[in-house]
C-alpha cells in the first residue's frame, strides 16, 4: 500500500498539485490513522492534507476517483447474454451443453488464466491485471505512443502465449470451448486497453502538458489558434509564477570578498588598527520600476495581451510597474489590469484603445504630455509593438528624449528581424535610441527578455 500511495502522489503533481516531500509524509501518517475502509474519508484527508487552493483541490478529487477506480473486466455480448439467459431461465450460469465450465476447462488441461477467464471470476482477472501492470511498469508510461507496448507487455505477463496455444489445440477438439475462449480474451484485451489509458491519464498527464507547453512556447504569439489562447494564458501564468519564485526571494547585498579599507580602519582606530571588525563593500541596488508602452493594434493585440498579462504578473518582484496601451492614442491601464481578471480586463482595453490602426508619433505625444515625469533615472521603459506607423511620423524625437531620462530603455519587437525598416516600418530610426532591441515573438522569448530586464536589479 506504500507503493501504491507513492504512484498516487506521482499522479497528483502531474495533474496540477504541488506536493512536497513533507506533505506526502503528512499525508501518509493520516491516512494511517484513518485506513482505507471508507473511500469518502480517504478522499477527504488527501483533499485536507495536499490541497492548498480550490482548483488543487478539484484537480486532486478528480486524480483520486481515477485512481482508485478499476476498469471492469469486460465481457463479449454473445457470452453476457447467454449468462442473462441462463439467470432468468434459473439455470446454473456456470453449466453449458458440455457440462461445467470450470470442470470441462480442468478436463481439457489448459492453463490458469483460461480457466480463469472461463469460470469469469471478476475478482480474480483484476486481480490479475494488477499484478501484471506491477510487472510490466505500467506507472512508467509517459507517451500515448506508448499504449501498445505495455499492453502487449501485461498480457505477456499474464501468459498470453499459453491462451494462444490452448485455443489452437482446442479448435480441433473442442471447438465450442474454443471460441468461449477466444471471446473472452477479447474481452480482456479490452479491459487491459482500458486499464493502460486509465494508467496514461494518471502518470503521463504531466509529460504531455510537457510537451503541450513546449510546443506553445516556441510558437508565434501572434498566429495562435483561438482554441489555444486560454492554454497560452495559462503558459504565461506559469512563466510570471517561476520568474516571481526565482526573483522575489531577498538577495545578500554584501558582495563578501571585497574589503572596504577606509571603513574598516575607521572601526578598529581604537585597537590601533588592529583589524578585530571588518567592513564590506555593499553594491547599492536601485528600487525597480518599470514603463510599458503596449502596441495594440489589431496587427499585435494578441502579443500585448500576453505582455501585459506577464508584466503584471510580476508586481512581487518589482515595487512599481505602470503600463500603457495605445494604437492611435495612449492611455494608462494599470488600474485596469490591477482590478479585473485577465479577461475582463484585456476586453475592456481592447475595447477602450485595441484594434486601431497604429500611430507611433501621436501615441509618444500622448505621454510626453500628460506621464512623462513618471519616468525617472531608475525606470526601465519597455515598448513592446512591431514600430509600423502607417508612415505617419514616427515621432523618434520623443523617443529620444525618453531614453534620455530612463535608466534604460528597451524595445520587444514581435515582427522577425529580416522585415525591420521594410515597408513602414521605423525599427531602425526608433533603436538608434534604444538601449536594448529584442525579437519578441514567442513566449519563450518573452521570458527570456522579461527576465533579463528583472534579473539586471537582482
Amino acid at each position: 500500500m506504500r507503493e501504491n500511495l507513492h504512484r498516487f502522489f506521482r499522479a497528483a503533481r502531474g495533474a496540477g498539485v504541488r506536493v512536497s516531500p513533507a506533505e506526502s509524509i503528512d499525508a501518509m501518517r493520516a491516512v494511517a490513522q484513518v485506513g482505507f475502509a471508507d473511500r469518502d474519508i480517504l478522499r477527504d484527508t488527501f483533499l485536507l492534507t495536499l490541497a492548498k487552493t480550490q482548483d488543487e483541490k478539484r484537480s486532486l478529487g478528480e486524480c483520486f476517483d481515477l485512481f482508485f477506480s478499476q476498469p471492469e473486466p469486460q465481457q463479449e455480448s454473445a457470452e453476457q447474454n447467454k449468462t442473462d439467459d441462463d439467470n432468468e431461465s434459473g439455470a446454473n450460469p456456470s453449466a453449458d451443453e458440455h457440462g461445467d465450465t470450470a470442470g470441462g476447462a480442468a478436463n481439457e488441461n489448459v492453463g490458469s488464466l483460461a480457466q480463469m477467464l472461463l469460470s469469469q471470476d471478476r475478482s480474480a482477472i483484476s486481480t490479475a491485471i494488477a499484478n501484471a501492470s506491477g510487472a510490466a511498469s505500467l506507472p512508467d508510461i509517459r507517451y500515448f505512443t506508448q499504449r501498445g507496448i505495455f499492453q502487449t507487455r501485461i498480457l505477456d505477463a499474464m501468459g498470453i502465449q499459453r491462451l494462444r496455444d490452448d485455443i489452437d489445440d482446442l479448435t480441433t477438439r473442442n471447438p465450442a470451448l474454443a471460441e468461449r475462449l477466444q471471446e473472452a480474451l477479447n474481452g480482456l484485451r479490452g479491459t487491459v486497453r482500458d486499464t493502460v489509458s486509465q494508467a496514461l491519464l494518471l502518470y503521463g498527464r504531466e509529460e504531455t502538458e510537457n510537451l503541450r507547453n513546449e510546443i506553445l512556447r516556441n510558437a508565434p504569439l501572434a498566429r495562435i489558434e483561438p482554441r489555444q489562447v486560454e492554454q497560452m494564458r495559462t503558459l504565461i501564468r506559469q512563466i510570471a509564477r517561476r520568474l516571481r519564485e526565482r526573483y522575489s526571494k531577498p538577495r545578500k547585498r554584501q558582495r563578501r570578498g571585497h574589503l572596504d579599507v577606509r571603513r574598516t580602519l575607521r572601526r578598529n582606530a581604537a585597537w590601533g588598527g588592529v583589524p578585530f571588525l571588518t567592513a564590506w563593500k555593499r553594491k547599492h541596488r536601485d528600487r525597480p520600476k518599470i514603463v510599458a508602452l503596449c502596441d495594440v493594434s489589431g496587427s499585435v493585440a494578441r502579443v500585448s495581451d500576453f505582455f501585459l498579462l506577464l508584466i503584471h504578473s510580476l508586481h512581487e518582484v518589482v515595487d512599481d510597474v505602470r503600463s500603457f496601451a495605445f494604437s492611435g492614442h495612449l492611455m494608462e491601464v494599470s488600474d485596469i489590469l490591477e482590478s479585473k481578471s485577465p479577461e475582463e480586463a484585456m476586453k475592456e482595453i481592447m475595447s477602450k484603445v485595441g484594434f486601431g490602426s497604429s500611430d507611433y508619433g501621436n501615441s509618444f505625444a500622448d505621454f510626453e504630455d500628460n506621464w512623462m515625469s513618471a519616468i525617472t533615472p531608475q525606470t526601465t521603459v519597455i515598448v513592446l509593438g512591431d514600430a509600423r506607423s502607417n508612415n505617419l511620423d514616427p515621432r523618434a524625437d520623443i523617443l529620444r528624449r525618453i531614453g534620455e531620462r530612463s535608466k534604460r530603455l528597451v524595445w520587444l519587437n514581435p515582427e522577425g528581424r529580416m522585415i525591420w525598416g521594410f515597408g513602414d516600418s521605423e525599427m531602425p530610426r526608433y533603436a538608434t535610441f534604444c538601449t536594448v532591441v529584442r525579437q519578441c515573438a514567442t513566449a519563450r522569448q518573452l521570458e527570456r527578455a522579461v527576465s533579463d530586464i528583472v534579473a539586471t536589479y537582482q
